[in-house]
Formats: structure tokens, C-alpha cells, sequence
């Protein structure tokens, strides 16, 4: 089912866009009608997502710049080409994310603040910049793209539990602190996505990429009086 999702004339910034779920989200956002800004780690995939976009036209513009969301002024420096281009922010995806997994023994110190670094710090970089431009032109979203294993525990998940969990601490807390504001803060949390990332590859059983993508309209798409705060997705069927 696709959601009757109108963003006409808004501005979307989708983290991590450039493959799997962002590439997704981002493409769901121009269909529903806005102009999207996304963002990668390497210039290389930015450049191909560019490429990409670029072929397919409509009147949606879709432009990406290379950034690292762990970095604080990267991002300083995403959202002054941000506001540059697109003037304005009316719809903020946090999705970057990485994935280190070992017991807690055998974690690095730089195994640890890469994930936390991009998974957790990174959202708040990203929330922290968007907040006064979305409240500027009353209001607007922040979807924080999450994980079943925020809530679940697993073993080898010492540092990736903890960033998830830490994003929908941050998520729910921040959604209470501005939701008079007009702004509306929530997660969405997925179990097995088919997309490259983990390792795990691509597998019919599982999520598909465009189906977290439409979760993300389908929360946005909910009826001004109710805010959907957080959305759990699994596999129908896992595999056995």
C-alpha cells in the first residue's frame, strides 16, 4: 500500500541516502513531492546517487554532499550548503548508521566511538542543526531510522545496542521537549532489512528496503492530532 503522503514545496534531508534504506527513503520523498538533500560518507557514492538522480528528472531537485555525521563541523558545513540550496528544512531522516560487532572485550576504543560516533552523536549533530530551521517555519519532522535491537539485546551487540538504544532515548525526550512547537520527533525500528548492510546481503524473507521507506510516509501521512512515536517492523516470516 503506498500512503497519500503530500510534501509539496517542503525540504527533506535524508542522512545516509546514497544506498539501502536511505536511498529508499529518499526516493519516497520525491515521489511524495519533495525536494530532497541527502548526504553519504564518500564522494564517490554522493557522486553516483547525483548521477543517478539527475537522469531521472521531474520537477523535485535532489542533491547530495559528501559529509560525516560524527564530524560537527561536517555537519556545520552540510547544513550551510543545505540552507544554500534548499533555503529551507521542513523534514529531517536521520539514517546514517554503521554496524561493529564483537563481545565487549574484544571491541576497540575506535570500534566503540565509530559507532556511537555515527549512530548516536551523529543524530544528535543533525537534530541539534535542524531543530531552529524546522521551528522557523513552524514546525516539521525528525524521523530517526533505528532498530529492533534497540530494544533487544543480542550477544555481539554490545556497542550497537548501545547506540540504538541511546537513539530512541534521545529520540523520545527530544519528541517531549518540542512537541508544542510543532515539531513532531519519531523512530522507526526495523529488524532484518534486505540491503547490504551487516554483511547479511539480500534475502526475499526479509524487510524490504522500500518497505521502511514507507513507513516513513506512513507516519507522516498520520492525522495532525495523533503522532505515531514509534513503529516496530520484522520479517513476516524469518528465516527458521
Amino acid at each position: 500500500m503506498t500512503w497519500n503522503l503530500d510534501l509539496t514545496g517542503k525540504v527533506s534531508l535524508v542522512t545516509g541516502g546514497t544506498r539501502g534504506i536511505g536511498r529508499a527513503i529518499v526516493e519516497r520523498l520525491r515521489i511524495a513531492g519533495s525536494s530532497v538533500a541527502f548526504c553519504g560518507r564518500t564522494a564517490a557514492g554522493v557522486d553516483e546517487a547525483n548521477h543517478y538522480y539527475a537522469a531521472l528528472g521531474g520537477g523535485q531537485k535532489v542533491a547530495g554532499l559528501a559529509a560525516d555525521v560524527a564530524d560537527k563541523e561536517s555537519v556545520r558545513k552540510l547544513f550551510a550548503w543545505l540552507d544554500r540550496e534548499f533555503g529551507r528544512l521542513d523534514v529531517l531522516v536521520n539514517n546514517a548508521g554503521v554496524g561493529i560487532f564483537a563481545p565487549l572485550e574484544k571491541l576497540t576504543f575506535d570500534e566503540w566511538a565509530t559507532q556511537i560516533g555515527i549512530n548516536l552523536t551523529g543524530a544528535f549533530h543533525c537534530m541539534k542543526a535542524a531543530l531552529p530551521r524546522l521551528k522557523a517555519h513552524g514546525g516539521g519532522w525528525i524521523i530517526n531510522i533505528s532498530s529492533l535491537a534497540g530494544r533487544n539485546p543480542f550477544a555481539g551487540g554490545a556497542a550497537y545496542n548501545a547506540s540504538k538504544f541511546g537513539l530512541n532515548g534521545m529520540s523520545e525526550a527530544t519528541m517531549l521537549d518540542h512537541r508544542y512547537e510543532g515539531v513532531r520527533v519519531s523512530v522507526i525500528a526495523p529488524g532484518s532489512v534486505s540491503t547490504e548492510f551487516r554483511g547479511g546481503g539480500y534475502a526475499d524473507w526479509k524487510i524490504g528496503a522500500e518497505d521502511v521507506a514507507e513507513a516513513v510516509a506512513w507516519v507522516m501521512a498520520s492525522p495532525a492530532r495523533t503522532h505515531v512515536s514509534l513503529v516496530e517492523m520484522r520479517p513476516a516470516q524469518p528465516r527458521k
